[in-house]
């Protein structure tokens, strides 16, 4: 990760935590920074790394406030800028990711793919830089 931590950290929770981490690492290319698992086995708390981005998740059904207000949640987005669409895009399938649209040239230039996950969230990785002039 950079020298600086992120500011917006997108955070999500998942029946099956520990499998979203194995896909978000192996098939994504995500690093495990940090992942706190409370006495019961499931995930409590973990931050994934990729660049200088990070995103938090944990289980379900904690019992914490964040997870009463995200009970009825429905799937998030989440948008991922790789260098190499794919490169990124092959590791993805060799993985098992389930690919929803394949590297694609779109009109304002960036190469994009979409993939989702095994709880419904939809994982965007293009080449478009958010923020870059």
């Amino acid at each position: 990760m950079a020298d600086q931590a992120p500011d917006i950290c997108p955070t999500l929770r998942y029946d099956d935590a520990k499998a979203a981490i194995k896909l978000l690492t192996e098939a994504f290319g995500f690093t495990a920074h940090a992942v706190y698992e409370g006495e019961d086995g499931r995930v409590a708390h973990a931050e994934l790394t990729y660049g200088n981005g990070m995103v938090m998740l944990g289980s379900s059904g904690t019992g914490s406030e964040f997870d009463k207000l995200m009970a009825s949640g429905g799937p998030t987005g989440v948008y991922v800028h790789v260098t190499d669409v794919d490169d990124h895009h092959a590791r993805a399938v060799e993985h098992g990711a389930e690919i929803v649209m394949p590297p694609t040239d779109q009109e304002y230039g960036s190469r994009d793919y979409m993939a989702r996950d095994a709880e419904g969230n939809v994982w965007s990785f293009g080449t478009y830089t958010p923020g870059a002039s």
